[in-house]
């Protein structure tokens, strides 16, 4: 074998390694979100409010890029005419593939109201817990663009490594029942991302090849979700009454933002590296990012503990074990 041969090997290794330092940033930034959305939900009274307020900016951002950037609003009108068209192929989108924001919007409002309560490094674990298996089943059904990801020894391993991370890195936060039933909705809404991340991927995928693509998949995932929360709220209103006055701080707004960013990121990646790959490279983004906030903007009182550095490092051995097949098979 000659050098002129492995050189396309090493080549289509680097948007791999490309995609999983993506999905690497993608975790820091829910983190980030976590932080953001559970002080605004605090401050407010209402974690429903709170999500729609996140859901809202987020989808005025993006609303604003598609008027403004032409390849944008090309893209999500394929992806509209893609779903009106008759289905007579498999490859073609299905309109439940373009609902995506709802698992989103379930996501925030879990933020939003559990957060404050339980802290960033305990909702983390919850996400993650759903998160990892429900990757593995969802890559196995070929839900994402990728297509279908056979069960490999390495991935199981990965995703039990990853479980026993997260379970480490909170094993002396997790001693309160009533913090163990909180962390039912972010598990539930771990799972949802799994779905989420798949089926924004194959909107992506129909909506271009570039940029615009994943963007186009972020504007309808922003646009569901808050039609979503909007009806919750709504019910919420009545049942609850109106929620606090909005805080003055600005910082608590960007929730929105951070949001866009790892949506659309997330919409790009996943056609790389996979739903399983990218699930493992945001739960090591997120754990590092969570220790990081709850060492120094901490959402409870609770203390960092040396089982949460320990369990950081373990789900980053996770991410490599579980890359593995991924870079051996490109």
């Amino acid at each position: 074998m000659t050098a002129t041969d492995l050189r396309p090997a090493r080549s289509t290794q680097h948007p791999q390694l490309i995609g999983l330092t993506a999905a690497f940033g993608i975790g820091m930034l829910v983190a980030v979100q976590s932080r953001l959305n559970g002080e605004l939900g605090h401050e407010l009274g209402d974690g429903v409010a709170a999500a729609l307020i996140s859901f809202g900016t987020g989808l005025v951002v993006l609303l604003i890029g598609c008027a403004v950037i032409r390849p944008i609003r090309r893209s999500v009108g394929r992806v509209w005419r893609t779903i009106r068209t008759p289905s007579d192929g498999s490859g073609l989108l299905r309109w439940w593939q373009c609902i995506g924001g709802v698992a989103g919007a379930f996501l925030v409002a879990t933020q939003s109201i559990t957060v404050s309560v339980i802290g960033v490094a305990v909702f983390t674990v919850a996400v993650v817990a759903g998160q990892a298996v429900s990757s593995l089943v969802v890559d196995r059904l070929g839900f994402g663009p990728a297509g279908p990801q056979p069960y490999t020894p390495l991935r199981v391993v990965g995703a039990v490594v990853a479980l026993v991370a997260v379970v480490l890195a909170v094993s002396d936060r997790l001693s309160h029942p009533s913090g163990l039933a909180l962390a039912v909705l972010p598990a539930l809404a771990g799972v949802g991302t799994a779905v989420q991340q798949a089926i924004n991927g194959r909107v992506a995928q129909t909506a271009a090849v570039d940029a615009s693509g994943a963007v186009a998949a972020g504007v309808i995932n922003f646009l569901v979700g808050f039609v979503a929360l909007l009806a919750v709220f709504v019910v919420d209103l009545i049942v609850r009454g109106a929620p606090n006055s909005l805080p003055s701080s600005p910082w608590l707004y960007l929730g929105g933002l951070c949001g866009v960013i790892f949506i659309s990121a997330a919409a790009a990646v996943v056609r790389v590296v996979g739903v399983f790959v990218l699930g493992l490279g945001t739960i090591a983004g997120q754990l590092i990012a969570s220790l990081v906030i709850d060492l120094f903007l901490p959402a409870t009182d609770q203390a960092v503990t040396l089982p949460v550095v320990a369990g950081t490092l373990l789900a980053l051995v996770a991410v490599v074990v579980a890359s593995v097949p991924n870079l051996r098979k490109r």
